[in-house]
């Protein structure tokens, strides 16, 4: 029989790939993917777009610390299709309703004869783009699946231009973003956004994160990238026994900006809400003893700079109920803060307050005042510690009723700090598979006590909120902290290639806000922004939780600009992109969850520009208020006056088109709500 098994084999790897094609195709027609072996045995798949090449016949495999590769020598052994379509609700998002309509197929490769090995790689072809995973039976061949790294291409079929930041450096994803060719990337985080020379719309990511190391992609030659996954201690980058399957590798693909902007296709790679009901989450807007920390002139030490103190913490909720702000952040409250913190983390206690600081009166003082305190759980990059305290750090919080946290995870890349598994240290990376585990126990965890996660220098979102709704926004990018004290600011480009980079994975803290236009010790246009952008981003860009990071004082000093954020809205039944380009400006319309209004946002680069949009989204035979706050005459915001700003209301309806001027640095908000409302 062995000898049989080898005669067929071979004949299997003189065959013709053709032989051995399986192919899927989107729902409309457009998108055609091909599971294939050549001859070598090696695994490929391929995708093309409207006829045309979007990736070239690409590997995929697996090396391993302990066992040959998976690379040649499969043929394949059985090939399944499937189709689904359905449409399944969000508690709360960017849009409300979601459509999951995709073609499917799964090949299954065996290698070898003896002691052969399986896998199966599952194909889904969606509208939007393609996503595949690879799938490992429980088998004897391999008990224990000791992972060195992934094998998997992505041969893009021409050159073009790419958004991208660099991964495997210190400051994990917080980076500006570069605009080179493909053919010039070096190892880069997803998402990782391309525009091909015909024009179409590329981006690489993940769905599906779980139990898994995170994935870099690294150029080797030309346009074509490897996958390979962050790294580990242990040796092994990934460890999973019995049955098991990577994450989704996922290549969304649209003619233009708005096909990536609105797509699904993340979410619908992952699995439906395991919580149930989550309506003890509500999406609001917060405060926080935060930027005065940033601007240095509080601390989060103990001391006579102390910022979390009862005294400080009353007026920001005072400020907070007087003009409907749902939350306050309160960080630098517990005990750790003093010495050497970043990147150690061995003094925190996530239930001792500082002695100036009572925390049970000011959560007792904040929910007579109808505000909620938003908790805080730095770890220094210390989640041996963190997890050593988690369920009693949540079930103090929960006695309290504060039902969100954010937590932090300051550290340099690779300077995690763990337990090794015999009573010591080791030290991991924020997107391998040991933080990647951590995450997920945090949000499960604060499930139990009712508490939604916001995690800063988090694991990349992959779409897990609609299976963990808790887990509502991240940082995971470079936000408007880096405004405050960083040199160089936020370029002017950033947030339009955030649109079409980072937020395509979801939901960004990015805490805008700053109204003054002014960081750390700014004696001269300091912040690169209009005030009409500062609102935009509001907008512009998604979270559930959206923060007004500027001081109370410096918020009071703008009334109209607080009228705005008093206005706008946080939770979403759709959102569209009416206008924009990859990295210059984007011009967004969302309808507000439950209501007739609408908001519309726009932002800009360096550049100057007026945006002409019409208002076919808006519902035939109503007549609606739309309320502008836009950059005033003369307003610049690389220059002298970033403040300018007009506010106008004009009455319009379905048909009707609005043209508003960006400013340099500059945006617009637009609340388009049905008179009388």
């Amino acid at each position: 029989m062995t000898l049989i098994r080898s005669l067929l084999s071979l004949i299997a790897l003189l065959l013709p790939a053709a032989a051995l094609a399986g192919t899927v195709t989107s729902p409309d027609g457009r998108i055609v993917a091909t599971l294939d072996a050549n001859g070598e045995g090696v695994p490929t798949y391929s995708v093309s777009f409207d006829g045309e090449a979007i990736i070239d016949p690409s590997t995929i495999g697996f090396t391993f610390t302990d066992a040959d590769p998976m690379r040649r020598g499969f043929t394949v052994v059985s090939e399944t299709t499937n189709s689904h379509d359905d449409i399944w609700e969000q508690p709360w998002g960017e849009r409300r309703f979601i459509r999951d309509h995709h073609n499917e197929l799964a090949v299954t490769f065996r290698q070898g004869d003896d002691n052969a090995r399986e896998m199966t790689v599952r194909m889904r072809a969606f509208n939007d783009g393609v996503g595949f995973r690879i799938e490992f039976p429980e088998q004897a061949s391999m008990p224990v699946a000791n992972i060195a790294d992934e094998l998997t291409e992505f041969r893009i079929a021409s050159d073009g231009e790419a958004w991208s930041i660099p991964a495997g450096d210190w400051n994990r994803y917080e980076y500006l973003y570069e605009r080179t060719p493909i053919s010039a990337l070096s190892t880069v985080h997803t998402p990782v956004t391309m525009i091909l020379e015909n024009g179409t719309h590329i981006s690489f990511h993940e769905a599906a994160l779980v139990d898994y190391s995170g994935m870099w992609l690294r150029r080797m030659e030309g346009t074509r990238l490897r996958a390979t996954l962050a790294p580990s201690p242990r040796g092994p980058k990934v460890i999973r026994e019995g049955a098991f399957h990577t994450p989704w590798r996922t290549i969304q693909i649209a003619d233009g900006p708005s096909g990536l902007f609105e797509s699904a296709m993340i979410l619908n790679l992952n699995e439906p809400n395991v919580l149930g009901d989550v309506s003890w989450f509500e999406p609001h807007t917060y405060l926080g003893i935060w930027w005065e920390m940033h601007l240095d002139t509080h601390s989060w030490a103990s001391g006579e700079r102390h910022g979390a103190t009862t005294e400080r913490a009353r007026e920001i909720i005072d400020f907070a109920a007087e003009n409907g702000f749902r939350g306050i952040l309160i960080e630098g409250w517990n005990l750790g803060w003093d010495g050497a913190w970043f990147g150690n983390g061995r003094e925190f206690s996530f239930t001792e307050a500082y002695p100036d600081f009572d925390i049970v009166e000011v959560t007792d003082y904040a929910r007579e005042r109808g505000v909620r305190i938003i908790g805080h759980h730095e770890t220094g990059g210390n989640i041996d510690v963190y997890e050593a305290q988690l369920e009693e750090a949540m079930a103090f919080y929960e006695s309290l009723g504060i039902d969100a946290v954010k937590s932090g995870y300051v550290a340099d890349a690779g300077g995690v700090i763990a337990p090794d598994g015999e009573g010591g240290e080791t030290f991991v990376w924020h997107d391998g598979q040991e933080m990647v585990n951590h995450h997920l126990r945090v949000v499960r965890e604060a499930a139990e006590h009712q508490i939604a996660m916001n995690p800063h220098e988090p694991i990349k979102d992959t779409g897990l909120r609609r299976t963990y709704p808790n887990w509502v926004s991240r940082e995971g990018a470079r936000g408007a902290e880096y405004d405050a004290w960083a040199v160089p600011k936020n370029d002017p480009g950033h947030v339009p290639e955030l649109i079409f980079t980072r937020m395509l994975s979801g939901p960004f803290d990015y805490t805008p806000g700053v109204f003054s236009l002014e960081g750390r010790g700014a004696t001269e246009p300091d912040i690169p922004s209009t005030l009409a952008r500062q609102l935009s981003f509001y907008i512009t860009i998604y979270s559930p939780i959206q923060m007004v990071a500027d001081i109370p004082e410096n918020i009071a000093a703008y009334p109209r600009a607080l009228d705005f954020v008093q206005r706008v809205g946080v939770d979403w039944h759709e959102s569209l992109l009416l206008d924009g380009a990859v990295g210059e400006f984007a011009v967004i319309a969302r309808q507000v969850r439950d209501s007739e209004t609408w908001f519309v946002g726009g932002v800009t680069d360096d550049q100057q520009r007026e945006a002409t949009f019409a208002l076919d989204f808006l519902d035939e035979g109503t007549q609606y208020v739309a309320t502008i706050w836009e950059d005033g005459e003369g307003a610049d915001g690389m220059g002298d006056d970033r403040h300018a700003m007009n506010v106008r209301t004009h009455t319009v309806t379905r048909g009707d088109s609005l043209t508003v001027q960006m400013a340099r640095a500059g945006g617009f908000a637009i609340e388009i709500a049905p008179v009388g409302e």
